[in-house]
């Protein structure tokens, strides 16, 4: 990547469904390694941009671009590819397939060995499988899931579930990793040890972060920078504390749960 070159740039991005704009206008720009939020009330908007970053959605306006390549248009599995990677506000695992299967799916889109030696169960198919596991078992080891690894992914606890989905989306290699309410229906120790989680993987695997999330000691704890959306626009960016000190902001949208 070109020096100076933000990993993400959106620009005047947004979508329509029928006469209602979704998101209207959004410029945000992203450089490798940053950890970024994005906030706003329920309804503003911030899960149908992520929509959008990942194909889901194609903007009815402006551009999206990774790395400086257009990703308006693509499918979801190209962008995928790509390098964006991202969990769900309603995880969303293969509940009856193991930890180490929902880990090893991610892997198949990065495999080696072509369908035909699948189909006929060549050599290779079996060598490109030895290595996904040995890689999906010493990945879950980071996520200390390797205790779980053949236990189905329906009978994991809430928390670990989480984790199962965050280490499956970083198994598909991104170079950015979108976080959709990563701590929703947490306590407090479950959020606290996510906190820690997202530090250790934005530092081990050099990722750029950008995470949706309504838990604001989360988000104030551990973003560099913070970005608000309201009814689909984005109405203000800056540090945590810009945001905490942004007298439209606190009145809007976080009231006393930063103060």
């Amino acid at each position: 990547m070109a020096a100076g070159t933000p990993l993400l740039k959106v620009e005047n991005a947004g979508i329509r469904f029928g006469g209602l704009k979704a998101v209207s206008g959004v410029n945000l720009e992203l450089r490798q390694g940053e950890l970024a939020g994005l906030i706003g009330p329920n309804g503003a908007g911030k899960t149908t941009f992520f929509n959008l970053l990942t194909g889901v959605y194609v903007p009815t306006e402006g551009s999206i671009s990774l790395v400086g390549e257009k990703l308006n248009g693509l499918a979801p599995y190209k962008i995928t590819k790509k390098g964006i990677s991202r969990t769900f506000q309603n995880i969303r695992l293969f509940s009856d397939m193991t930890v180490l299967d929902n880990v090893k799916v991610a892997y198949h889109s990065l495999a080696r060995h072509s369908i035909l030696s699948s189909i006929f169960r060549l050599p290779s198919h079996f060598k490109g499988e030895m290595e996904m596991e040995e890689k999906a078992i010493e990945f879950l080891k980071i996520f200390k899931l390797d205790h779980v690894l053949h236990e189905k992914a329906k009978n994991l606890p809430y928390g670990q579930q989480r984790r199962l989905e965050i280490a499956r989306a970083l198994a598909a290699k991104p170079k950015l990793l979108l976080l959709d309410e990563p701590a929703a229906g947490m306590n407090p120790q479950e959020t606290e040890d996510l906190m820690n989680l997202i530090a250790l993987i934005r530092e081990k695997f050099e990722l750029t972060i950008l995470l949706i999330e309504h838990d604001m000691n989360l988000v104030m704890g551990v973003c560099e920078r913070i970005y608000v959306l309201d009814h689909g626009q984005l109405i203000a960016e800056g540090t945590p504390e810009q945001i905490r000190n942004n007298p439209k902001v606190i009145e809007a949208y976080l009231g006393e749960e930063v103060s």
